[in-house]
This record gives structure tokens, C-alpha cells and sequence, in this order.
């Protein structure tokens, strides 16, 4: 099971007319601590800009990332699953967050679905957001540095 770190990273973007503006950014990257995940989004943003800060690293409670093949922007996905307590016969719910690519809201939910087509648990969506997250970076296990399985 994956260990998601969301990092922030603080850097001068040029923008469409020319003018740098300072902006921070968030990632995703799949790590097993919070000094691999530092190392892991400083070499990735090192391909873009070579000045730049990681200026936070906090462990996400994402459990699980739908990718499909289209979708810019990342959407926060949070469902709770219903089960029943055999000795109180009271339905229970625990939320369990989710994060989706899609290019919108319900392209953000039908990927949803269809990622969680195969599960037999009963659950409901209780809310879709749209994420400021701008890329998620898997665990590196070829030791080559990869983006999204690339």
C-alpha cells in the first residue's frame, strides 16, 4: 500500500506574458518517509527550474489514486463506506479519501465509478473537490526516476 506525502514547492514561474511571479505548488509523491519524499520531488522539480524551496511536506490521507489516461486537474474524492456491526446491527461509516484525475467534475466522478466498479463494500460519495495538485509522482522502483509510470 502506498504512503502518499503531499510536498509543497516554492519557486519563480514565467508566466504566459513574460513576468515571473513567485507561486507555490503541490505534489503528490509516494514515498516511505519525509525526507524521501523531499528527495524525491526536488529531483523531479529540478527538471524544470533549478532555483526553487520545498517549503512543506506532510503525509496525505489519500488511500488510493485513480489515473486515467485524460484529466489535468486532480479531484479529492471522499466516499464513506457503510458496514453493519454484528453485535449492535448499527450501520457504521468510515470515510476514505480518494484522489482522481479527470478535466471535470464529472468526468471526476464517472472515473470514480469506474474505478471502483469491482468493489463488493456499499459506500456513498459524500463530497468531490477540486485539489490544487498539480502532478503525483509514484514510488520510484527502478531508481531511474519516474512520473506517473512513465
Amino acid at each position: 500500500m502506498a504512503l502518499w506525502f503531499e510536498t509543497k514547492v516554492r519557486y519563480d514561474k514565467t508566466l504566459d506574458n513574460g513576468v515571473q511571479k513567485k507561486v507555490t505548488e503541490s505534489y503528490m509523491v509516494d514515498a516511505l518517509s519525509f525526507t524521501e519524499a523531499e528527495a524525491r520531488i526536488s529531483e523531479e522539480i529540478a527538471h524544470f527550474t533549478s532555483e526553487y524551496n520545498v517549503s512543506a511536506v506532510k503525509i496525505s490521507k489519500i488511500s488510493e489514486i485513480f489515473r486515467q489516461k485524460t484529466g489535468d486537474k486532480w479531484y479529492l474524492v471522499k466516499a464513506a463506506f457503510i458496514t453493519l456491526d454484528e453485535k449492535t446491527a448499527v450501520e457504521k461509516k468510515s470515510i476514505t479519501q480518494f484522489l482522481v484525475a479527470a478535466d471535470s467534475f464529472k468526468e471526476a466522478y464517472d472515473n470514480f465509478m469506474e474505478g471502483m466498479s469491482g468493489t463488493m463494500a456499499d459506500f456513498e460519495i459524500n463530497t468531490i473537490q477540486e485539489t490544487p495538485i498539480m502532478d503525483v509522482y509514484d514510488a520510484d522502483l527502478s531508481g531511474k526516476g519516474s512520473k506517473e509510470g512513465e
